[in-house]
């Protein structure tokens, strides 16, 4: 393969990977060159982490800014008659996923010389930004919606980050962030490219914990989709360093107020499809136009996969249901538990495939929902 490099995947231009950029000239979302991927002999096991897997990155990272990232367990329960295993992505430092992309991320670019960068986000980006920008000595600004939960904006402010509340949908601060761009480098974990080689080790420990065996299914709440990209990018390497014969099925979880991935899917089509969107209480996915959304799509139909947009009772109700198994989940979450009542309906997910739930952040970021929800005695 050729030296690894950003690519633009509508256009195919190339740029380096020195070069500190969160996009192409033409404004439009970046992906890295595919690579050669690893086997387990290449993994650094004198370490649990996402660093476990430097080997798979494209760059070597000199000094890498960690905080034990990574390495989340997977706990099995019984759902009707399945036995998925849920992968606790809230034992991360900052309780959510995107510490993983954040490390890496901010790792690459504290390596390029860059001191001090901008993301927006509606909580757990920002909190995992601002927490590794923290680790790292770099300068935080934070663009969040008006209505991100106060637990989160909190989470935030500790970290020191500068947050800066905007009023209006969600986009209005990712436009904001942009503006701000010009005088502070935009480290957008839903534009920059290396967010997805931190959220891809998620791939490459399913495969290691499995036994070096890919699960059948993976299940995925998705607002941007960074998880699914992660999880595709990674299998795929897997599969090209000839680890596994085949790709799991990727499947998508949305809150029907706000499913745009969905309503693309089943419309097939490529590019965003008119839904209503309306208020959610899985707030982490209420995202309208996803700036990846095209390859979203082609990462589940690659896969094989499907996606489903689950009504908010339906959420609610999952939140309750992970609850009485000792999982204490935000509905962010709980939006692919939930979903795999109607995969199962549809037969897409069978009893004996294994497979794998991702619950991407803890109910310690939802205090008010939580609270509200389970206030009642039973």
């Amino acid at each position: 393969m050729p030296n690894p490099h950003y690519i633009d995947p509508l256009t195919g231009d190339r740029y380096p990977l020195d070069d500190a950029r969160w996009c192409s000239d033409a404004q439009t979302p970046l992906m890295i060159s595919p690579l050669r991927g690893i086997s387990r002999y290449d993994l650094d096991t004198r370490t649990r982490s996402v660093w476990r897997y430097a080997a798979a990155l494209p760059r070597d990272i000199a000094r890498p800014v960690s905080m034990g990232e990574g390495g989340t367990p997977m706990v099995e329960r019984v759902w009707g008659t399945l036995r998925p295993h849920f992968k606790l992505e809230w034992f991360n430092p900052t309780c959510s996923f995107k510490d993983r992309g954040a490390a890496v991320m901010l790792s690459w670019l504290r390596q390029l010389g860059i001191k001090a960068v901008a993301e927006d986000s509606s909580g757990n980006g920002g909190a995992a930004v601002a927490a590794f920008g923290a680790a790292a000595g770099m300068g935080v600004t934070i663009f969040a919606p008006a209505y991100t939960s106060a637990a989160k904006v909190a989470q935030i402010r500790a970290f020191g980050a500068d947050v800066r509340l905007v009023e209006g949908p969600r986009e209005n601060s990712e436009a904001e962030a942009i503006r701000a761009s010009r005088e502070i480098f935009y480290a957008s974990h839903n534009w920059q490219p290396f967010f997805l080689q931190g959220t891809k080790s998620i791939a490459y420990e399913m495969w290691e914990d499995f036994g070096f065996q890919a699960p059948d299914n993976v299940v995925i709440p998705a607002g941007a989709g960074s998880n699914v990209l992660g999880c595709a990018i990674g299998f795929a390497e897997l599969r090209a360093a000839g680890q596994i014969s085949r790709l799991p099925r990727l499947f998508v979880a949305q809150p029907l107020n706000c499913s745009p991935v969905d309503a693309s899917f089943q419309a097939g089509a490529d590019g965003p499809v008119p839904r209503e969107v309306l208020p959610t209480v899985a707030e982490g996915t209420s995202i309208r136009r996803p700036v990846r959304l095209r390859e979203v799509l082609q990462a589940v139909r690659a896969s094989g996969g499907q996606t489903v947009a689950v009504p908010e009772a339906d959420i609610v109700a999952a939140v309750k249901a992970l609850a009485a198994r000792g999982l204490y989940a935000e509905p962010t979450s709980a939006t692919a538990a939930a979903a795999l009542d109607t995969l199962q309906a549809r037969g897409a997910i069978r009893s004996g495939e294994r497979t794998v739930v991702l619950l991407t952040g803890t109910g310690l970021k939802s205090t008010q929902f939580m609270t509200d929800l389970f206030s009642a005695p039973a």
